[in-house]
């Protein structure tokens, strides 16, 4: 695995605890930047032919 996908790996599964522990705490406004952030990593993953299902995180 090269360092972009390692990198952007990383990114997602950061932003996915980010998006779970500002739903947990009630913070829609975090949430919804979360959501927003977590989108545009997906995207940016599937661009590049980036996996990021549960076998890779």
């Amino acid at each position: 695995m090269d360092a972009f996908t390692a990198g952007l790996l990383q990114r997602i599964r950061t932003t996915e605890s980010d998006l779970t522990r500002a739903r947990e705490t009630g913070d829609d406004f975090l949430a919804e930047v979360e959501q927003e952030e977590l989108d545009d990593l997906h995207r940016l993953a599937a661009e590049h032919g980036v996996q990021f299902g549960t076998a890779n995180v």
